[in-house]
């Protein structure tokens, strides 16, 4: 399923998407017809499309697109909206004034049963953290040289040698005390991890990479995964089973979603 503004996606248009790359997105994971956080990710849109387009969206037309492509279909899968101008041009961005809507939908593997993630540290900032843009090449780079190395993905460490976020998802740890932290860095403000910091108490706090790896766990997430328990960061392994942990977990899954 492609649609932009609720029609058939044009070729052409698409093509100005691959082509310049310029834009940014969210993507909803839907669970049997409902949306953890709905208005978080139109928030997100609006306010990205002020960031990178100096426009602004209309959350109410976002979200009729997006009825269009979960109506009829059961289950879990994964609705990205992306918002760029077609008529992008390299030399002129200043005249991309006119986005549209494209939206997709994407099966979704389960949140339930995805094994540890084990991550490489990674010396990374990306660019422009609070947008969730489409410039990904810096992001599957690092990725891709984690898993070179033998690891799943990459955990982003900044000048500063403090962790900050990892290649498509926030991270948070457990201290000793069994508070979550999340590290105080720039970072995409994630919906998952807005929706977790809801629901349970936690701190921000800067967090070294070597305090990483003295945690008593720490775990990934972000809309598709849910929470995903981190098994090892470099070398140094972390536990996988935690009280806070699977506290955590049954609460965000507790929670129901909202209907589009």
């Amino acid at each position: 399923m492609m649609e932009l503004n609720g029609q058939s996606a044009d070729l052409d248009a698409l093509k100005v998407l691959a082509l310049t790359n310029f834009g940014h997105f969210t993507s909803m994971r839907v669970d049997e017809q409902r949306i953890r956080g709905l208005g978080m990710h139109l928030e997100r849109l609006v306010r990205d499309c002020r960031a990178v387009f100096d426009t602004d969206l209309d959350p109410e037309e976002i979200r009729s697109y997006v009825r269009r492509a979960v109506e009829g279909t059961e289950g879990s899968f994964v609705v990205r909206v992306t918002i760029f101008d077609p008529d992008t041009d390299l030399g002129h961005p200043l005249d991309a004034k006119n986005p549209r809507v494209l939206v997709t939908r994407r099966p979704a593997g389960s949140s339930t049963s995805l094994p540890p993630l084990r991550v490489k540290s990674v010396p990374y900032v990306r660019d422009t953290p609070a947008v969730k843009h489409c410039g990904l090449f810096g992001t599957l780079r690092a990725r891709r040289a984690a898993q070179v190395a033998g690891f799943d993905d990459a955990l982003f460490v900044g000048p500063d040698d403090n962790v900050s976020e990892g290649g498509t998802w926030n991270v948070a740890f457990i201290d000793e005390a069994g508070t979550i932290v999340w590290p105080r860095a720039d970072v995409l403000p994630g919906v998952t991890m807005a929706l977790l910091q809801q629901i349970h108490e936690h701190t921000v706090a800067p967090v070294t990479l070597d305090a990483a790896r003295g945690m008593q766990a720490a775990f990934a997430t972000n809309t598709s995964i849910g929470v995903r328990t981190i098994s090892a960061i470099n070398e140094t392994k972390l536990p996988t089973e935690h009280a806070t942990l699977a506290a955590l977990r049954e609460a965000y899954f507790a929670l129901p979603g909202e209907t589009v």
